[in-house]
């Protein structure tokens, strides 16, 4: 048998290409003959469909992999939102809840229990309503870096939410895991630069070390219990985790229970520390100090339930109750040409000067019971004066306008700026009794404190020094030219029925 004509041939050659690129080779090719006749067109063709199929693959594989590798980065990003805190990027609550999980299960199959620090920041609502979220944000960020600087490579810093922060600590003994606290406490007392300010949030910590058996779960509630106490503790300070720590837990629960119905039920009651002049032993003021009595419980401090208080809620209420008591009683000192040179101290939060209907409160009370405005002196922290926005300026300009006076209370445990008080709406400064512990013993605390007194005079305010116990520390700050006192050396917080008869006259033989 002859062959079959080249023509022929390129047909069968045409026929497999097609096979070929059916089968997904699209590098096969045909060369057109020098006859250049309708199959050579044919075969053209075909060459100019497996270029635009390869084409098209090539560019399929591309979509393909640009697809592949934006769902990889959106598997990443959802697994970085669900796992890690945006703002932050440390761990959120779920991936330390996996982390405590792993390292419980270690510490079952033979290594060391973990720990659990829970920090909490002690002044964050006052600075972040203050000086506004941003600084608030910007500040968490700062905390963040300076607990992951503090710690191990194996461990984990989480955000909890808001100010709440969490640290595991897996395979460690106490003494390092104390170590770490102490370390984070130092770096978070550290003051952080926030514009021309500086700002001292610190923390409260609690630790919960656990024991082979513990789930995480009761891991962290253990921690966040000893963190309660930290702060109830006075804040700034490191607790460890203790079984009776819960009773105080369960009895933080019930006094918030009851605090909301503690000023409708007439459970509270004001008592008055004097305030003397220091050169004649004449009363000029008291302070106004709130009490609960309690039904059950007996006379509670305010140190029992003001804490609660704040972080229940109930606290304007109570302290609406303080300035509409103290106003009333106010109403009751003897009409005498000494009247208005005597006042009544009442402590405001910084939450209640935010308060929108505070001036018009104030207003309402004292023309209600005919009490002169320059009677009342309201005091508010120094760290809320600090950290107050324009909105809390206003409040207190508003207040001044009634007649009132402003104090700064606290002097000496935050921030202490005479410069910045200088801006202020305040009238008198009062200067902390932690000052004053060491003036009778240690002459550089002598200088210091003289020095404070100095600069308080110097900005045009007068000073009231707190927490006077002794004879002789009332006559060194009278050597150093304090005007005014406060303290059980000139009495102890009593009620306005003992008080009217005890501060008509002076507390003490004045000075010589």
């Amino acid at each position: 048998m002859s062959d079959p004509p080249d023509e022929d041939r390129r047909l069968d050659d045409l026929v497999d290409q097609i096979v070929q690129l059916a089968a997904g080779d699209l590098s096969v090719r045909l060369e057109p003959s020098p006859a250049r006749d309708s199959v050579d067109a044919v075969i053209t063709g075909f060459n100019l469909l497996a270029d635009e199929l390869d084409m098209m693959y090539r560019t399929l594989e591309q979509r393909v992999a640009e697809r592949t590798a934006e769902l990889a980065q959106a598997k990443q990003e959802l697994e970085r939102l669900a796992l890690y805190d945006p703002l932050t990027g440390l761990a959120n609550r779920s991936l330390l809840a996996d982390r405590m999980g792993q390292a419980v299960a270690r510490a079952e199959r033979g290594a060391g229990p973990p720990a659990v620090l829970l920090l909490d920041l002690d002044e964050f609502k006052t600075i972040n309503d203050g000086l506004g979220h941003t600084v608030g944000d910007l500040l968490l960020v700062e905390i963040a870096r300076r607990l992951t600087a503090v710690v191990r490579d194996t461990d984990t810093v989480a955000r909890l939410g808001g100010d709440e922060f969490a640290i595991l600590l897996p395979d460690i003994d106490e003494v390092q895991a104390l170590r770490i606290a102490e370390r984070a406490l130092a770096e978070l007392q550290k003051p952080f630069a926030v514009g021309d300010r500086a700002v001292w949030p610190a923390a409260s910590i609690g630790i919960c070390f656990g024991t082979r058996g513990q789930s995480a779960d009761l891991l962290l509630r253990d921690a966040d219990t000893a963190m309660y106490a930290a702060k109830a503790s006075g804040k700034g300070t490191v607790q460890v985790f203790r079984p009776e720590m819960h009773h105080a837990a369960r009895a933080r629960l019930q006094i918030a229970s009851e605090l909301g119905s503690a000023v409708a039920q007439d459970q509270l009651r004001l008592m008055y520390q004097p305030i003397v002049d220091l050169r004649s032993g004449v009363p000029v003021g008291a302070e106004a100090l709130v009490r609960w009595q309690h039904p059950t419980r007996g006379l509670l401090q305010p140190v029992d339930f003001i804490g609660v208080a704040e972080s229940s809620g109930h606290i304007v209420d109570i302290g609406h109750w303080v300035l509409r008591t103290a106003i009333a009683e106010l109403e009751h000192w003897p009409d005498r040409p000494s009247r208005e040179s005597f006042k009544v101290h009442v402590n405001l939060l910084p939450v209640e000067v935010r308060w929108p209907g505070l001036a018009e409160l104030v207003a309402d009370t004292l023309r209600e019971h005919a009490v002169p405005a320059g009677q009342l002196v309201l005091e508010i922290s120094e760290t809320g004066l600090m950290t107050g926005d324009i909105g809390d300026l206003e409040a207190l300009l508003a207040l001044r306008r009634l007649g009132s006076a402003i104090a700064i209370d606290d002097f000496g445990t935050g921030y202490s700026s005479i410069s910045y008080l200088r801006r202020l709406p305040i009238d008198s400064v009062k200067v902390d009794q932690s000052l004053i512990a060491d003036i009778t013993t240690d002459p550089t605390q002598v200088r210091f404190v003289g020095a404070i007194l100095q600069l308080i005079e110097a900005a045009g305010l007068a000073a009231v020094v707190e927490g006077i116990e002794s004879v002789e520390q009332m006559n060194r700050l009278t050597e150093l030219g304090c005007r005014y006192g406060q303290g059980f050396l000139f009495g102890r917080p009593v009620p306005w029925s003992a008080i009217m008869s005890s501060l008509l006259g002076p507390t003490r033989p004045a000075v010589s």
